[in-house]
């Protein structure tokens, strides 16, 4: 059960992580966040120390969101195969129906944060390495269960298929045409087919 200065806490953060996603850490004001959670300048304060505290709090968050939704679709699927044609399915539509308001927040902390924001930029990298770890082991999976060929190099199939995702989803948030994402999953989906299975 959550205290009732943990709820307020996450409360906060909750209505703040959107509008970093969207408007990234410069842009969003302490201002944006007490007009979105409707608290005084105390409420806020008195659960945070300053912006950047509820900043990573509010990436953690988002990220955490992220993760959870995308496992909860991995998990579903037995063979790594499927598993990846998981990952692929749920970035579908992505740059239009993202899981946290305002797109992929792994790519947009990473965007927004560059060399300015160094607490934030070290949040993202730690996102980023945890997605491709996995994206690794599945394939890794599917190498030692016999599913993919061998001659595959797990780590650099991984930064091609995430790299593929993310720049999909910056492509069509760009030229507000989702459909540039999703041909390029299918892209990676006829490559699986084609590479990986043996």
């Amino acid at each position: 059960m959550l205290s009732k200065s943990d709820k307020t806490k996450l409360f906060i953060i909750e209505k703040s992580a959107p509008i970093f996603n969207k408007k990234g850490y410069a842009a969003t004001s302490m201002m944006d966040i007490l007009k979105a959670t409707g608290l005084a300048k105390g409420g806020v304060y008195g659960n945070f120390k300053n912006k950047d505290e509820i900043a990573l709090e509010a990436f953690d968050y988002s990220f955490d969101k992220l993760r959870e939704a995308l496992r909860f679709k991995i998990k579903q699927e037995t063979t790594s195969e499927k598993k990846l044609y998981a990952i692929l399915d749920f970035y579908h539509n992505y740059s239009v129906s993202p899981v946290i308001e305002g797109g992929c927040v792994l790519m947009n902390t990473a965007i927004d944060s560059d060399d300015s924001i160094p607490f934030l930029k070290e949040r993202a990298k730690q996102g980023l390495r945890e997605m491709l770890a996995s994206l690794k082991h599945i394939i890794e999976k599917g190498i030692e269960h016999g599913e993919f060929s061998k001659k595959l190099n797990p780590q650099n199939e991984a930064e091609l298929i995430f790299a593929t995702i993310e720049g999909g989803i910056m492509m069509s948030k760009l030229n507000d045409s989702p459909g540039i994402l999703n041909k390029l999953l299918d892209t990676i989906r006829a490559q699986i087919k084609q590479r990986f299975l043996k």
